[in-house]
């Protein structure tokens, strides 16, 4: 693989290393030849869920798959297609997650086994319409207790699968105790609309959605049991910012492998453009900005199964890994020059969907504020 110089990868069992594989061949046979079409579209393809079941790795996490192992098929989804596996995430990471994490014996196995076949899609709906970076203190949609239903009223804003999801995990402040709880809602429940956000420059195959929650009931039965306030949130987080610092590596290896092609390829002046010696210079900018956070993914994975993995772990790698990967893609555009920003050469398409990577799941700015109080021992948010 030209974009692990360093060989990560050998660090995989046999066994692993052929889920791997086997995940790789999916995407380049039936990923790549329709992600252009379907970002260019803003649609999502349907058809391909079937595939992604048929690899038997949603929700591998919590069936016994090292984190390393799920990084890595993290960073395959997203050399190919950012938007696909923003949906893979969505639903395997947040929503599978929460479930996992906060959900009862009795929810896990009403739920967990029918999202792992993916016969069951799940969406994750935190972030609100004025409620992104200070969700935790800022969150308005309420919960509010009546009888064995609960009674949801708010709205939330850019949540991935909401259009088509069989069940969407709802955090919500419970008005009685002004506790942050989480609720699974189901489609078609009455008083849940998810509508399409429209006109996007980025990741434009996944379907975020406004959602209006309106007089909504959910039975008690869908509160989920150990979800008993933010900090139970931010447990999942934790670990899907990780995945969103492999996805950023995923990203920039896959632009470095197109713009790598591409300068082989590409003759000016009577011969390859990777012959030029301020080509070459980019080229290793970009390989060293993928392996040096592939190293730092990698060790993250690794503090992960070891049980020590703590908040300012992944803010650190979501932080780096996504400046550098907004690097790297730049600088794989200025090598196909005009052409990179033609969406047939997919080097653009890896552009605008870094910026979208870039931004959710706390920003860089956030991310640092984190890190820093770890280091400092001192807080600097407002």
């Amino acid at each position: 693989m030209s974009g692990d110089f360093y060989d990560f990868q050998g660090l995989l069992t046999d066994e692993e290393q052929a889920i791997v594989e086997k995940t790789r061949e999916f995407l380049r046979t039936e990923v790549a030849p329709i992600a252009n079409e379907a970002w260019a579209n803003a649609e999502f393809p349907h058809q391909i869920v079937k595939g992604f079941a048929e690899l038997d790795i949603a929700g591998l996490a919590y069936r016994g798959g090292r984190s390393l192992l799920t990084g890595f098929l993290a960073m395959e989804m997203n050399r190919v297609d950012p938007s696909l596996a923003t949906f893979f995430g969505v639903h395997s990471g947040l929503a599978m997650g929460s479930i996992n994490r906060c959900g009862s014996d009795e929810q896990k196995q009403r739920w967990l086994p029918a999202m792992a076949r993916m016969e069951k899609i799940g969406a994750f709906a935190l972030t609100e319409p004025n409620g992104g970076s200070d969700v935790a203190g800022g969150l308005k949609t309420t919960a509010r207790r009546d009888g064995d239903t609960w009674i949801l009223n708010g709205a939330k804003r850019w949540i991935g699968n909401a259009t088509f999801a069989d069940l969407v995990v709802v955090w919500a402040r419970d008005e009685a105790d002004n506790k942050v709880k989480g609720f699974v809602v189901e489609k078609d429940t009455p008083g849940f609309i998810a509508t399409k956000i429209e006109h996007k420059m980025a990741l434009r195959t996944v379907q975020n959605a406004d959602i209006t929650l309106t007089d909504c009931r959910v039975p008690e039965a869908n509160r989920l049991q150990n979800a008993h306030g933010f900090r139970d949130t931010a447990d999942i987080l934790r670990q899907t910012r990780g995945g969103v610092a492999w996805q950023s590596v995923g990203v920039m290896m896959g632009a470095y492998d197109l713009a790598l092609a591409y300068a082989k390829e590409r003759v000016q002046f009577g011969k390859p453009i990777a012959s030029f010696q301020l080509v070459q210079d980019l080229l290793v900018k970009m390989l060293g900005n993928v392996t040096a956070s592939l190293g730092m993914v990698v060790r993250l994975a690794q503090l992960q199964d070891e049980g020590v993995y703590q908040d300012e772990h992944s803010s650190l790698a979501k932080a780096f890994c996504t400046s550098r990967m907004r690097e790297a893609v730049g600088w794989a555009r200025e090598i196909l020059g005009g052409n990179g920003i033609v969406l047939d050469y997919n080097v653009g398409r890896f552009v605008a969907d870094a910026e979208a990577v870039y931004s959710y799941e706390g920003t860089r700015e956030i991310n640092s504020l984190v890190t820093g109080r770890a280091i400092t021992g001192l807080s600097a948010f407002v």
